[in-house]
């Protein structure tokens, strides 16, 4: 372990961000690039013999978070890199996006402030990035079985990257011009930017993974004569049906799903538009849904110079501190206080949308909203607290309901669905069809990229072993696991 009295000797501390004046300036990441490294090794520190340590609970990875933690506190930086990389493919990812239900769940946090694990993830694999580390590893022998891998996500690369180095032959379809999935096209820049995509995309190439960019399978080629050309498919292709809102006023102009919102943002940073053609500058901009992707709204709508900012949630103010409904180690609800939030704006709670109003030319100007309440378990309005709120611009941040059925994949391939909508498989990931396997959103429903990769990880040896009759890849969770919440 670190030290043994780090925890009681050692407060928590937290990367350092960007003064906001200046960061909602440009787009480069909101935190001070170098302030983790002087306090890191005194954070490491702080991880406790807990004997059973609760993070690899949290964690769907399996992260061997004291191993690692160990490590940098003893400046042993390729030691931890090496036990970083032997549970996650791409830690500078979820070192930078996920929620970290590994601190939610960490020993220490039953009476302390956790330990900082997704700080020290980042600080370990960006100094291994740094210092060459991180270096191809393409198989010794061909496997002389092909893959095709349908989305280019968290899920799909994780699964690509892990049967490339089986030894099979992976081709990774993306529909979009560029590699990514959301991680490219949803996530803004400032919260990760897209070198950290590149770099692993040029180490996969050298590993021997094929990509095809805008191939739509469903659309530009039959998802049956696909099946045809591999020895197997992964399908991968998330959860990106967006959850509507229904009500009078939706199809007034400036009302947009937020995946329709932010790309464009984002192809503005690759230099492929010089301005968005849905622009915040100079809007009054509403967002509805209080999760991450609204957030992510928030922030690009004030780098794009928004007159204001509203984010809606219909649900009641989380509390800032573990309700007694949802105790350790389970991922609490909380207040959650973002970069994009520090930055300004508003945020309210218990409302609903009634409708939208417009001008004579079809423009959304206005927002009319309803306060609610939760009755007998209901949901219903209070009478009295209509009102009305500016509205130039919206964007619709409600979640996700399912993967894509409009591109005819699902019919071509004859997958069925689970009772949520999401496409069935078994223990294997193994759908219905032969040879065709699903991992991630497309099969999970909307979740973490920790659980994409998750995912991806497991997916890729349940085709190892339908290709090769057994396999060493390792497999860390079921498709039945579920986090620790209540």
């Amino acid at each position: 372990m670190a030290d043994p009295k780090g925890f009681l000797t050692t407060g928590r501390e937290v990367a350092e961000t960007r003064p906001v004046a200046e960061r909602v300036r440009d787009w480069n990441e909101v935190y001070v690039p170098g302030s983790l490294l002087p306090i890191i090794g005194k954070q490491a520190s702080r991880c406790m013999d807990c004997g059973i340590p609760f993070c690899h609970n949290g964690c769907p990875l399996g992260n061997l978070i004291p191993e690692w933690n160990d490590y940098a506190y003893r400046d042993d930086w390729r030691a931890a890199s090496e036990r970083l990389h032997a549970t996650n493919n791409f830690p500078e990812f979820t070192g930078r996006l996920c929620p970290a239900p590994c601190e939610a769940a960490c020993v220490l946090g039953i009476n302390q402030q956790p330990v900082t694990i997704k700080n020290v993830e980042v600080t370990i694999v960006d100094k291994a990035w740094a210092a060459g580390d991180v270096t191809p590893q393409p198989p010794e022998r061909l496997s002389g079985k092909t893959v095709a891998v349908i989305g280019s996500g968290p899920a799909g690369l994780a699964a690509a990257q892990q049967l490339t180095r089986a030894g099979h032959t992976v081709a990774v379809y993306e529909r979009a011009d560029r590699i990514g999935g959301l991680l490219r096209y949803g996530i803004p820049e400032f919260k990760m930017e897209k070198r950290h995509i590149n770099r692993r995309i040029e180490q996969m190439r050298a590993e021997g993974t094929k990509f095809r960019t805008e191939v739509e399978i469903g659309r530009d080629i039959d998802a049956a004569k696909l099946r045809k050309r591999y020895d197997a498919v992964v399908i991968a292709a998330g959860a990106t049906t967006s959850r509507d809102l229904p009500v009078p006023g939706r199809d007034l102009k400036g009302v947009h799903f937020a995946m329709e919102y932010l790309p464009m943002a984002n192809k503005v940073q690759e230099g492929d538009l010089t301005v968005s053609p849905i622009t915040a500058e100079g809007k009054h901009v509403v967002v509805i849904g209080g999760g991450d992707t609204g957030a992510d709204c928030v922030g690009t709508a004030h780098r794009q110079g928004a007159a204001s900012v509203t984010q809606l949630e219909i649900m009641p103010k989380p509390g800032e501190e573990r309700n007694a409904d949802q105790p350790w180690p389970t991922f609490p609800m909380l207040y959650k206080v973002t970069s994009a939030h520090e930055e300004g704006g508003e945020r309210v709670y218990s409302v609903s949308t009634t409708h939208f109003e417009g001008d004579e030319d079809g423009n959304v100007q206005w927002l009319h909203l309803v306060e609610v309440e939760f009755t007998d378990g209901k949901l219903v309005q209070k009478p009295g607290t209509e009102r009305r709120i500016p509205a130039q611009l919206v964007t619709l941040a409600m979640g996700f309901t399912g993967t894509d059925r409009q591109n005819g994949l699902v019919e071509q391939f004859g997958l069925e669905l689970d009772a949520r909508g999401n496409i069935a498989r078994d223990a294997d990931y193994a759908t219905n069809v032969p040879g065709v396997f699903v991992a991630g959103d497309a099969g999970r429903g909307q979740s973490l990229i920790v659980w994409a990769i998750a995912e991806g990880r497991s997916a890729a040896r349940g085709v190892d072993r339908y290709l090769t009759g057994t396999s060493t890849l390792p497999a860390p969770v079921r498709p039945t696991d579920r986090a620790l919440a209540v």
